[in-house]
């Protein structure tokens, strides 16, 4: 049974650890005695030196009683999108949140925290499994970064992977998520006096401006978006900017759907520039690829039975955007996102309901079980 008082306690505990990206050695310090004490063997790889972060991943195993069924493998990030240090957290009315001056750090906190009152109740309720993995994740939010240098070998084989990553509602299963790339440019053209010889010069500024007013943005079908989300460029107000750097990306849940936004850009940044007589390079990089997965495959049967067991209807949810499972999945351990009931992450009204927090704990417990039901 979950102990609520306990799962409070414990994400209290948490999102008062600063924890910024590579910074993540304090909560891995939080929760690795805690793993220990309920029996996993605990190991924290090499991914934190792989970035000059100060803790690697936490990857905690405990072998259970069944020789069968699925084995299950848990997954939640330890960094947060920006600072919080010095804050205490708020309740009120059953909602944890900040005074508005910092985020709380429930994305991904609420994850780790469910995740680890779940095995604890499974633990003291004596509930029959497989084999139980927890990997806490370092530096998530600034590029997936603790579960690309996650080793494959270090997870059970035949795992099934449930990431507890992302909004309400709770126990939502995302089903597919995006492939996403980065559109990197530089727009090369000619300063000048923008005072004395303005038509001797050609603003980079005006030819990333006009790519842009041509461009497909946004949403551009159910499937695939686009942004462009940083513009840096120009010396002085009276010089005619001779270059400037344009960062966008793309994200599609179908490969030639997000093939074709890319060569999109990329045409229209390089046609733009070329009609004034400027330069456009552009630099596109691969993030992670897509996954998708339909309700007859494993992952979601045994997701979907979980939630029947709570009395939950399941929920299907066609993401937007990316995650550790993502990383997962391209290395072949199949991993689902699940909704951890947070709201409002990488804003300063970040919140969670304490009801939310426990009812995403109970639907791990429920994988937990149906699991030893196989």
């Amino acid at each position: 049974m979950i102990n609520q008082e306990r799962l409070v306690s414990t994400f209290l505990d948490l999102v008062k650890i600063d924890s910024l990206s590579k910074n993540e050695r304090k909560v891995a310090d939080y929760l690795r005695p805690k793993l220990e004490a309920l029996g996993f063997e605990v190991k924290e790889d090499d991914a934190g030196s792989k970035i000059n972060g100060n803790s690697g991943n936490l990857i905690a195993t405990k072998i259970g009683g069944l020789e069968k069924g699925p084995r299950l493998f848990f997954s939640a990030h330890m960094d947060t999108v920006e600072s919080n240090a010095g804050f205490e957290p708020i309740i009120t009315d059953g909602v944890i949140h900040t005074d508005g001056n910092t985020i709380l750090g429930a994305d991904d906190k609420a994850g780790i925290a469910a995740i680890l009152e779940a095995v604890n109740a499974a633990i003291e309720d004596k509930i029959p499994f497989r084999s139980l993995q927890v990997l806490y994740s370092i530096s998530e939010e600034i590029g997936l970064f603790g579960a690309t240098y996650t080793d494959p070998a270090d997870i059970l084989p035949d795992s099934i992977g449930y990431v507890f990553d992302t909004e309400k509602p709770v126990g939502g299963i995302v089903v597919s998520a995006p492939s996403h790339a980065t559109v990197n440019v530089k727009v090369k053209g000619k300063a000048a006096h923008a005072g004395i010889h303005p038509e001797n010069g050609i603003s980079a500024i005006v030819a990333a401006s006009k790519a842009i007013s041509k461009m497909k943005l946004g949403r551009v079908d159910p499937e695939t978006t686009a942004n462009i989300g940083i513009i840096e460029g120009g010396k002085a107000r009276n010089i005619v900017p001779d270059e400037v750097y344009v960062k966008a990306e793309a994200r599609s849940r179908n490969e030639e759907k997000l093939a074709v936004q890319i060569d999109h850009m990329t045409k229209v940044f390089e046609d733009a520039a070329s009609e004034m007589g400027a330069n456009a390079g552009v630099d596109v990089q691969r993030e992670y690829v897509t996954y998708r997965w339909n309700e007859e495959d494993e992952p979601i049967k045994l997701a979907k039975r979980a939630a029947e067991v709570l009395g939950m209807k399941p929920e299907y949810i066609q993401g937007g955007g990316g995650s550790d499972a993502n990383i997962f999945n391209a290395k072949g351990i199949p991993a689902v996102v699940i909704g951890c009931g947070y709201e409002g992450a990488h804003s300063r009204q970040e919140k969670v309901a304490i009801a939310d927090l426990k009812k995403a704990a109970e639907y791990a417990l429920s994988l937990i079980k149906v699991s030893g039901e196989k």
